[in-house]
């Protein structure tokens, strides 16, 4: 069953974010086999605590398993220290079946 990697992020530097860690990300996500589903800035809180401006990302994956491997593995380890301090995230895994059908 696919996976989803969803994030929301509020990002303080997004010049840094989009030179450092974004394109790292998108180079490793492909490299492991994710597809991006959604990236987009400037979400509008409704209710809750997210804040307004934020960012929202959803990545698709074959399986748990093949997300966690992106996720737990030393390349990505690695990509994620060029988002400290310049962005705070959220982040979930679930599995559902195909969004887009």
């Amino acid at each position: 069953m696919p996976a989803y990697l969803v994030v929301t992020a509020t990002v303080s530097d997004r010049e840094k974010f989009l030179a450092g860690y974004a394109p790292r990300a998108a180079e490793l996500l492909e490299q492991f086999g994710g597809k991006y589903r959604m990236r987009a800035p400037g979400a509008e809180a409704l209710e809750g605590s997210f804040g307004d401006g934020g960012s929202v990302v959803i990545s698709e994956w074959e399986s748990k398993a093949a997300a966690l491997a992106f996720w737990n593995s030393p390349e990505y380890t690695e990509a994620r220290t060029l988002r400290e301090g310049i962005c705070e995230c959220q982040v979930i895994l679930i599995e559902a079946p195909d969004i887009t059908a």
